[in-house]
């Protein structure tokens, strides 16, 4: 007769279970329980370093280009009004037209320095955020140019539109 291993395990663990005292509860201790509170640790602001001197310099150059730019836009553009007013609706590759023509490229041009300056003060303000540093003036100078392009695209697109 074969005799089954389970069946001799079986009076032994019997066994080993009516000795109570011995082990310990598996109830929930203390040190088990959930206390205390969720709050976040308070936040410590950040304050960027400042801008440096080199940067503000080239800020300060930057904002006299565009403004530069800006004046010789507005110096320009009576006559390219004038220019574009006096070709009415002349036709393509007329000659009062070809005059128009020339004065609007003239303000592309003065806008065209103004979006030079433009894109480094861009460039001047990535690198800033890139560095954690201060943007505020760059950013003051910044919307100051992209003004001022907003209003030159303004007016060389309302010339063209006229010109054709």
């Amino acid at each position: 007769m074969r005799c089954n291993r389970a069946f001799l395990l079986l009076p032994l663990l019997a066994g080993c279970a009516t000795v109570a005292d011995e082990y310990p509860s598996l109830a929930i201790r203390d040190a088990e329980r959930v206390s205390g509170t969720l709050e976040p640790a308070a936040a410590v602001p950040y304050v960027p370093p400042a801008t440096p001197a080199a940067v503000l310099g080239r800020l300060d150059q930057l904002a006299a280009e565009a403004a530069g730019a800006h004046r010789a836009f507005l110096a320009e553009a009576p006559a390219a009004r004038r220019a574009v007013a006096a070709a009415g609706s002349a036709e393509l590759g007329s000659e009062g037209w070809a005059v128009a023509s020339v004065a609007v490229a003239g303000l592309e041009g003065a806008r065209s320095r103004a979006m030079i300056a433009l894109a480094d003060l861009d460039r001047l303000m990535v690198d800033a955020a890139v560095e954690g540093s201060e943007l505020g003036r760059i950013v003051a100078v910044r919307d100051t140019v992209t003004a001022q392009v907003t209003e030159q695209n303004l007016t060389i697109e309302g010339l063209l539109r006229s010109l054709r």
